[in-house]
């Protein structure tokens, strides 16, 4: 049987509601009152696993979940060892450094070397300043990160923004965007070449499904 990782938050009603024109329906997990993480499609083709986002690339890597749907950014900062198999086009982001408005960087090349730069993304950010080949010190933080400017802890932050209304509200601004972001079908490498429980059909479904979406 095929088992699907399903992300909490932003990216689930989007998911479900794909998978359902596929013929797969996880819509109890929609159900407020649910508090099963695990159920069974209503055809029986198919479990799907709810879990916190972070966590959907490392049960498909680990062979717990045979497909998967994760934010690309998840997959930069994570890499793990997953099969690409579908940009999905939905949940659109990006992931972009900002600063105070009232500071006077305009630019990644503003900032002091070996200044600090607060991000939930350590290793995006990380990488990134690397290539401008500039020393900066990464500030890991997991909640509120436009605190860091705010309070004078960073010069800047490395964090995904999606209407940019946050910065706005907390007086920040971005200066430049590292990447874009969209959800994205993933799948277990050896089961795809497998083809368990019938995955390439189902893939090949979505990724129909997607293209007529788009068009």
């Amino acid at each position: 049987m095929l088992t699907v990782a399903l992300p909490k938050g932003e990216l689930l009603q989007n998911s479900i509601r794909l998978l359902q024109s596929v013929g797969l329906d996880f819509s109890a997990f929609l159900d407020s009152k649910m508090r099963q993480l695990q159920i069974t499609d209503a055809s029986g083709q198919a479990k799907g696993l709810l879990v916190r986002g972070q966590d959907v690339p490392v049960y498909v890597e680990y062979g717990q979940a045979q497909l998967g749907i994760i934010g690309y950014d998840v997959l930069r900062e994570k890499k793990p060892q997953v099969a690409h198999l579908v940009d999905l086009g939905f949940g659109y982001c990006r992931m972009s450094v900002a600063v105070k408005a009232s500071s006077a960087y305009k630019s990644p090349l503003d900032l002091p070397a070996h200044g600090r730069v607060a991000s939930k993304y350590v290793n995006c950010a990380r990488e990134y300043f690397h290539s401008l080949d500039i020393p900066i010190e990464i500030i890991p933080l997991y909640g509120s990160v436009e605190l860091g400017p705010i309070t004078g802890m960073s010069e800047a932050i490395v964090d995904i923004v999606s209407t940019g209304r946050t910065l706005q509200e907390n007086g920040l601004i971005e200066i430049t965007t590292l990447y874009e972001s969209t959800a994205r079908l993933i799948g277990h490498p050896l089961s795809y070449r497998l083809n368990t429980g019938n995955m390439h059909q189902v893939v090949e479904k979505l990724r129909q499904e997607v293209s007529l979406i788009a068009v």
